[in-house]
């Protein structure tokens, strides 16, 4: 079994998902994991598939051939449990520029690996102050979730920090 990560990125209209999805479906793939998103008129997404070797062999051509987004394919294997926990911190703060690599840098030199990051810019409820909202996952020895989570903390005075596991 082959697994495909796809990524794409092309101008939105309706019906994209449909014709991503009847592809994979023709050519008896199985589509498992999505991040599908409509950004600033662009639709932009990473999907993985698996398939047997000829049926993925079929999707590659296939979306390679689809004239409406510019696609990107990497074949991959299954990866083996590891014995690092995954936790989803959920981060606000006031909106600046450079958060993002703030945050990022923090997690990689506190030995944690950012698995998915899903942040949002919003105007605060009362204020009409630009926030920044943010949703992390990230997979970290356990014994380092305290330090990581203090170290994210220090990043600034406004950085509010919430755990889950």
């Amino acid at each position: 079994m082959q697994h495909l990560v796809i990524s794409f990125l092309g101008k939105d209209k309706p019906g994209l998902v449909d014709q991503l999805s009847n592809i994979v479906k023709k050519h008896n793939g199985n589509w498992q994991n999505s991040s599908l998103h409509h950004l600033s008129g662009s639709f932009a997404g990473v999907i993985e598939v698996s398939a047997q070797a000829d049926d993925a062999e079929a999707i590659k051509s296939a979306l390679n051939d689809f004239a409406d987004l510019q696609v990107l394919l990497q074949t991959s294997t299954a990866e083996a449990s590891s014995n690092e926990s995954s936790i989803t911190l959920e981060l606000t703060a006031n909106d600046r520029g450079g958060i993002v690599q703030d945050i990022s840098s923090v997690v990689h030199h506190q030995g944690g690996n950012l698995i998915k990051l899903v942040s949002k810019q919003g105007a605060a409820p009362h204020t009409g102050q630009m926030m920044f909202q943010a949703k992390a996952q990230i997979a970290v020895d356990e014994v380092k979730i305290d330090a990581l989570v203090e170290a994210l903390e220090n990043i600034a005075d406004d950085l509010m920090v919430d755990i889950s596991r």
